[in-house]
């Protein structure tokens, strides 16, 4: 199912390239790639695995809330994260043109079927 879920949410998306769950240790879950020659989205996902647990940090260090999402714009890929659990989350990759309020979105509904499968 998690593969259902990640495909459904690239391909819906303008700009999709990839998608995928991994945990904050930098190992995947399970990942959906529509366009493996513009992205690879596990070396993608593991750099940014430890941004995202160093910004989760931050956020407890502070006591400014549970740290829920995060986007990356970058000159030839956007990348949205959204936390699943305190040690998951999900990532989608996306070309620059790409429409990132929709990702956001889409991630943000399919949130609850991806977390009760972890």
């Amino acid at each position: 199912m998690f593969a259902e879920t990640l495909k459904k949410v690239c391909d819906n998306v303008d700009g999709g390239l990839g998608a995928i769950v991994m945990g904050l240790d930098g190992i995947a879950v399970e990942t959906y790639t529509r366009q493996a020659d513009r992205v690879d989205i596990n070396t993608v996902a593991m750099e940014f695995s430890f941004i995202l647990s160093q910004v989760r940090k931050a956020s407890d260090t502070l006591k400014i809330g549970a740290f829920e999402e995060l986007t990356v714009k970058a000159e030839r890929l956007v990348l949205c994260a959204r936390m699943l659990s305190p040690q998951y989350f999900l990532a989608v990759a996306l070309a620059p043109e790409g429409n990132f309020g929709k990702c956001r979105y889409l991630m943000r509904l399919a949130t609850p079927a991806l977390t009760a499968q972890l």
